[in-house]
């Protein structure tokens, strides 16, 4: 072959066949080399004499064995097999492949199975595609050779295109007949002018098919023979085409189960629920609504199997009180293309570390804002804007983990809500603005401590997301549903002799789920025992109107969009509010109001109209108990109320649901009847979360109130640092117990210690005490964040108010049964001013442990020395 040009000055590796070497000028050091075959005897054909090559030079061959096809080579002296299974998912099977690479280091030789195999793994060609583009250029920086075979026809053309990009060598291999056809399509940096002629492959040796008459006849031969098969469609799309022309059962039925495995869940428990509830039709439908390929995650999947339950279990109820849900998914292959496209793989890598787990987080955090959508996803979301038109739509986050038993991540993962306004550009910018925000929430302190503090570090945590439309109606500039609710099947936190667990219970608002999910600094949801429903913990009408919600959160779509606003300034300036079925006018203030010329009448929301109207309690018992006994589990779920005044009043929207995490189901503790005062720390009856508990204390850190108070801001604030840092380097076989006034976890330091979950997710009692000289009172806020993170951490809670009978607090009891240490003895470096060490007292007593007793059928529980 005359007039090769040979720009490189690094070694020339021979392919083995003399022939072919002349034909591509021989391979260079960092090539990847991509064989295109119909038949994988042919890539096999070309291997053989390759590896005999390379281990006849001194070279190591790494064979990366993931495929389902017959083995390539066999073991032998200079090759080394090392099978990896690519089921655990993408991300796991890339990492493991980086690492490999890693670990042998520069110079050593790969021949891979055909990367067509990982089809059956992972069912979409796209992650083919982007598992190329990763390994390929961190294989070129080691200065490696590596071989990948292709079957063209199982693939996209977007996935081959995005192949030949990333390689340095491609060469097509056809056949027609006994006729073989070898032309190189891509050979980085050498040229000639017949090297990307078709070659004919007779005997060892390449013949250029320099007759175009010739070549033009043969290609017909071979598009003939390979028209039937040649779809160039991804395999995602071709699933999806199989179900929706299957119209045989059996065939059905292993439809059913494929699609699960690539679309819902790995987990064997939340699978064969979806094998029992959802259809093929389902499963198209869900296809139809998915951006990209892949998992649609934790939180998708639990509303949508949810909703198939209650309508496959009730259809008469619930085919006209479930509203239809409208979402859309963004699939997790989606957020593996999002961080390869920006070139974040190696950061990832590092990340996966032990050491990079939390080092690395906020640099890859920074990375992600910043970061560009692939262009194929673009069109994607501006057709998902066109669908839901400009109602408000909310982002969550959908991972695969996420949801699951035991692995709720409650609040882990941000949501965003958007108004959905302005030009099409404007809305799309948002849109990928908000996306970028649940994408970069992953590496958020929280989200990692509770992976790390679970063992869920080294698991595969594809991000997908769930998109769906606010449901609620427009008050002018306002926009909100009529109410939300967080509902539990358990209610573990009973406040009454009388209630019954297992009846379940509500936390109620008006306006968005927000104020039902997160904890209300300085306002209140509404708590509803479904057993008791107009059942209050409260003394009196004052304490009822108080503990009330005052503030409702709603989407203000000419401002700011997510807003808080008083319920006074609402109800003013939207006077279509349907009040008088969530609410009660509380005659004495209205009156009040009235006489200085206020705003009448002041509404409260009470929710009795709604809840003494009895459709909307039943509906919500009925949801509850069916779910529950389908999962065979206590569930948390999440819905909308909208009223209305036709046929069916009542209507709920379900947003989410999700196995409930519960502790304490051993057989309740023997509690003494009536304990000597001075063997008691604490006592309550009720207030308490956790169920039967018996629990041995070792240390104790104790947020002294009035020292507390005194600090300003900075001070508290630094105050919560310190408990984080005693909390996590105290011993892990130690059970700790934190106690200090008000609220832990609250975002405004004036009503307890503002910790993050991170800070005290090894806290085994978690107590409240309240402080009524400083305003500071517990509140558990049931069906929260915070009370997800306690329940599922298994933290027991505790409320103590200690001017109540019904409460006991005795810290003297700490100075003569504990022995305190000293702050500096703990943390050593890096000390607080004296101000903040003298707010926290630290106790051990491991010699004899404090006992913490629960029972909670008879609502007692008691700690000291028994």
């Amino acid at each position: 072959m005359a007039n090769v040009t040979d720009t490189q000055a690094t070694p020339v590796i021979s392919t083995g066949l003399p022939g072919l070497d002349q034909v591509l000028d021989g391979l260079r050091i960092g090539d990847n080399v991509v064989w295109r075959v119909t038949d994988l005897d042919d890539y096999r054909r070309f291997v053989t004499p390759f590896v005999a090559s390379a281990t006849a030079a001194g070279r190591q061959i790494i064979y990366l064995r993931f495929g389902q096809h017959e083995p390539l080579l066999a073991p032998a002296p200079g090759i080394r097999i090392i099978e990896v299974d690519a089921r655990d998912g993408f991300e796991s099977f890339t990492a493991r492949i980086w690492e490999l690479v890693e670990t042998w280091g520069r110079g050593a030789f790969y021949v891979c199975d055909c990367l067509s195999d990982l089809l059956n793994a992972w069912a979409t060609d796209t992650m083919v595609g982007y598992f190329f583009r990763v390994i390929c250029p961190f294989l070129f920086e080691l200065d490696t050779v590596a071989w990948f075979a292709l079957l063209p026809q199982r693939h996209s053309r977007q996935t081959l295109d995005r192949i030949r990009a990333t390689t340095q060598v491609m060469i097509d291999v056809h056949r027609a007949d006994d006729d073989m056809q070898l032309q190189p399509v891509k050979v980085w940096q050498r040229q000639s002018p017949t090297m990307f002629l078709p070659h004919r492959y007779r005997d060892g040796e390449f013949i250029p098919v320099t007759d175009s008459s010739n070549a033009t006849r043969l290609q017909a031969a071979i598009e003939q023979q390979a028209h039937a098969t040649q779809q160039l469609l991804d395999g995602w799309d071709r699933l999806f085409l199989e179900a929706e022309e299957c119209d045989a059962a059996d065939s059905a039925r292993a439809l059913v189960q494929r699609i699960l495995q690539v679309l819902v869940s790995r987990d064997p428990r939340i699978l064969a629920l979806a094998e029992d509830y959802l259809s093929l039709d389902d499963l198209t439908a869900i296809h139809n609504r998915t951006i990209g390929s892949g998992f649609i995650g934790g939180k998708a999947v639990g509303m949508l199997l949810a909703r198939a339950i209650l309508t496959r279990e009730d259809p008469d109820t619930w085919g006209s009180a479930l509203d239809p849900h409208d979402s859309m998914f963004l699939a997790s292959d989606v957020w593996y293309a999002f961080l390869v496209h920006n070139g974040l793989w190696p950061a990832v890598m590092k990340h996966r570390t032990r050491e990079g787990f939390f080092d690395e987080a906020p640099a890859l955090r920074k990375a992600i804002l910043q970061g560009e959508f692939p262009p194929e996803v673009r069109p994607e979301l501006i057709r998902t804007l066109d669908h839901f038109g400009q109602y408000p739509i909310l982002v969550r986050s959908s991972s695969l983990l996420e949801d699951g038993f035991g692995n709720a991540f409650a609040g882990k993962y941000e949501s965003v809500f958007l108004i959905n306004q302005g030009d099409p550009e404007q809305r799309l910018a948002a849109l990928e603005n908000a996306i970028r925000q649940v994408y970069a929430s992953t590496m958020s302190e929280d989200a990692l401590s509770y992976r790390r503090g679970r063992d869920l570090e080294d698991l595969e945590e594809p991000m997908a997301l769930l998109i769906q439309r606010v449901n609620g109606r427009f008050h002018d500039h306002w926009y909100l549903p009529d109410a939300a609710a967080v509902g539990v099947s358990r209610n573990t936190f009973v406040w009454a002799p009388d209630m019954d667990p297992k009846a379940g219970m509500l936390r109620l608002v008006m306006g968005l789920g927000t104020r039902a999910v997160d904890r209300i600094q300085g306002d209140h949801a509404w708590v509803i025992a479904l057993d008791q429903p107009l059942k209050q913990p409260f003394r009196n009408l004052e304490e009822n109107y108080r503990f009330s919600q005052h503030l409702v959160d709603t989407l203000d779509v000419t401002g700011p969009g997510l807003t808080t606003t008083d319920l006074t300034t609402l109800v003013r300036e939207a006077p279509s509010l349907p009040l008088e079925r969530l609410g009660e006018t509380d005659r004495a203030a209205s009156q009040r109001a009235r006489e200085l010329g206020l705003d009448a009448p002041v509404w409260r929301l009470t929710f009795r109209p709604l809840i003494r109207q009895g459709e909307f309690i039943d509906l919500a018992r009925r949801m509850l108990t069916t779910l529950e006994k389908a999962y065979q589990h206590p569930v948390d779920v999440e819905f909308t109320v909208h009223l209305d005044n036709s046929e069916v009043p009542v209507r709920l929207n379900l947003v989410q649901c999700r196995p409930l995490a519960t502790i304490g189901d051993s057989q309740p503790a023997s509690l003494p009847e009536r304990p000597d005062p001075r063997r008691l720390l604490m006592a309550s009856e009720g207030r308490f979360m956790g169920g039967n508990i018996n629990l041995a204390i070792h240390r104790v850190i104790l947020v002294r109130a009035a020292e507390y108070s005194a600090l300003d801001l900075n001070g508290k604030h630094q105050v919560a640092k310190l408990v984080g840092r005693l909390a996590r380097q105290t011993p892990e076989h130690f059970n700790l117990m934190l106690a200090g006034p008000g609220r832990w976890g609250t975002s405004s330091p004036e009503l307890g210690v503002p910790v993050g979950f991170a800070d005290i997710s090894r806290v085994s009692l978690l107590v409240e005490i309240a402080d009524m000289g400083n305003g500071m009172v517990p509140d558990l806020s049931f069906g929260s964040h915070f009370f997800q993170d306690l329940v599922e951490s298994g933290i027991a809670y505790v409320a103590i108010f200690p001017d109540q009978q019904d409460s006991t607090w005795n810290p003297d009891w700490l100075k003569h049964h504990a022995q305190q240490r000293h702050i500096d003895s703990l943390l050593q470096q890096d000390l607080p001013p004296t101000a903040i060490q003298d707010c926290i007292t630290v106790l051990e007593c491991e010699g004899s442990p404090l006992r913490v007793l629960a029972d909670v059928t008879r609502q007692r529980l008691v700690a000291g020395h028994f």
